[in-house]
């Protein structure tokens, strides 16, 4: 046996180098690296105590979380031609913990050391072959403790005995490595944190940013009423809503009042507009990327569902999304797992989705568009949100909170809104709805000269179509020959379409009317078209 006391390295200069690295694999690297250049040394191997999820190599598949022993660091010299001992993935990777399945799993486990003089004796070696062939001769194996907690094994085959001063000397190492591991693992993880409540912090400052005036939805009347009342009914639930509407609706206030009334309301609401991204970014946003992943990523970039984990994700426009991306996104909803773009590692998550549209994402789906799958994974509650002209009745305590809000963020006095110009309002047909009576109710603030709102509204259709014809009757319809005339016309414009309601030479194009509105007025009518072909 020869004496290597005096040719080991000093460890102090060595622990140095070790608790200087930040990431756990440089801790790792360092430790093994270390121990392989000593002499007699013929091969070091540090295995960690985790889950197959926090294991780099195991994540890339279907991991469990029990934990077992996994091998994350190697060095050595072998006396085999080709074989490479840097390797960690070989078929000594994972190691169980049952204490009688090997003396790597018996330290583990124990919490003891192990010394062994002659491998010759050695119970549990497994291949005796291999240990003659790389002419090894013993092994000395410490467990990695850190507050009586083992986290892993560091074990070393080498090819004389190890002495008193060798085992000494790696137990002290193995005492200093355990602190670097928990060190490092401490680092990583509020790098992490930070990083994610920097996207955090960034995503809630343009939300502020972004979020409008709307501090609540408002509105009496029976149609927001009925809207208001699905909302009770599926916010306490984990069902996916599909929020309909025309553009300008409010379907976000809608989203937002879903968020607030489930028990997911103390976690984000994260808000992506699907219409806003360019289309080689969609991947990017919805599941972030690694650093390097392509050219610009100089460094990882947490995903919009990994930020809304355990909260709520609103899809805006989410018929935008390209069809290549959509079967990404489905198996998010159907698994709760991606993977960032540029990393192999697989993430779960638990996000409640909401999406939103002003497209008729079942036709989508029929013309090839939009992945039927996805449609009915989205759209499992269904909400209408009605048109700004469908709730009239509601004009006149939006336009006073928009004026209130509106003088507050200019500085000027508050004008009056007199009956005359809230009548108007009410006949003016909204094409622009909600948002765009915000914007006339904002510009008639700055231009309000004596005291006095004034709208600037554009003239109606029907009235300028009655400008120009000749003077209609004056007699004046009932309600109910009113209704059955707008009845019969639609079903006139239907018969004429082939009871296509949208696209080109449907009935909604024929009455000139958003396919959104007409579908609402079927609805209000009790028209069911399928009802009236031949």
């Amino acid at each position: 046996m020869l004496d290597s006391a005096m040719d080991l390295a000093p460890l102090p200069s060595i622990i140095l180098a070790i608790t200087e690295q930040r990431s756990l694999r440089a801790v790792l690297a360092t430790i093994v690296g270390s121990i392989a250049r000593q002499p007699d040394v013929a091969l070091a191997r540090l295995w960690l105590r985790q889950s197959d999820r926090e294991c780099p190599h195991c994540s890339r598949s279907a991991g469990t979380s029990t934990d077992s022993l996994h091998l994350r660091a190697s060095a050595g010299t072998s006396q085999v031609p080709g074989a490479d001992w840097s390797r960690t993935d070989g078929g000594f990777h994972q190691i169980p913990l049952a204490r009688a399945e090997s003396k790597i799993s018996h330290i583990a486990t124990s919490g003891e050391s192990v010394r062994i003089q002659r491998l010759s004796e050695d119970p549990w070696l497994r291949n005796p072959e291999w240990a003659r062939s790389e002419q090894l001769v013993g092994f000395a194996g410490h467990p990695l403790v850190f507050r009586g907690e083992v986290l892993g094994v560091l074990a070393v085959f080498r090819r004389t005995e190890p002495d008193d001063a060798c085992w000494e000397w790696l137990r002290v190492l193995a005492d200093g490595a355990a602190v670097a591991i928990a060190n490092a693992r401490a680092f990583e993880q509020v790098d992490s944190l930070r990083r994610d409540l920097e996207m955090e912090r960034d995503y809630l400052r343009q939300e502020v940013k972004e979020s409008g005036l709307f501090g609540e939805i408002l509105g009496r009347s029976d149609a927001l009423k009925r809207v208001l009342r699905q909302v009770e009914m599926v916010a306490p639930t984990d069902a996916s809503v599909l929020i309909l509407g025309e553009t300008g609706s409010g379907k976000e206030m809608i989203a937002r009042a879903i968020h607030q009334r489930s028990p997911r309301a103390h976690k984000p609401l994260v808000k992506v507009n699907c219409g806003s991204i360019p289309r080689e970014l969609f991947e990017s946003e919805f599941f972030g990327h690694a650093r390097g992943s392509f050219t610009g990523a100089i460094r990882d970039r947490v995903g919009r569902f990994q930020l809304a984990d355990g909260g709520t994700l609103f899809l805006d426009e989410v018929g935008e999304i390209p069809l290549e991306l959509q079967s990404k996104l489905l198996r998010v909803l159907q698994e709760g797992e991606f993977e960032r773009v540029g990393d192999e590692t697989t993430r779960r998550v638990n996000v409640r989705v909401v999406a939103a549209t002003n497209r008729d994402l079942r036709q989508e789906a029929e013309a090839g568009r939009f992945r039927l799958d996805l449609f009915y994974r989205l759209g499992v509650f269904p909400v209408e949100v009605p048109p700004l002209r469908e709730r009239s009745e509601d004009i006149p305590e939006l336009a006073a909170y928009f004026v209130r809000q509106a003088s507050a963020r200019f500085h000027v006095p508050e004008p009056r809104l007199i009956e005359r110009e809230l009548e108007r309002a009410r006949q003016y047909e909204w094409p622009g709805n909600v948002r765009e009576l915000q914007n006339v109710v904002e510009r008639a603030v700055i231009l309000a000269q004596d005291g006095t709102l004034t709208l600037e509204l554009p003239q109606p259709k029907r009235m300028a179509a009655a400008a120009s014809a000749p003077a209609p009757s004056t007699d004046v319809i009932p309600e109910e020959e009113w209704r059955r005339r707008e009845r019969a016309n639609i079903l006139a414009a239907l018969q004429k379409a082939s009871f296509r309601v949208s696209g080109e030479g449907g009935a909604a194009e024929l009455l000139g009317v958003n396919p959104g509105t007409l579908a609402s007025r079927l609805k209000s009518l009790g028209i069911d078209k399928r009802d009236y072909r031949a």
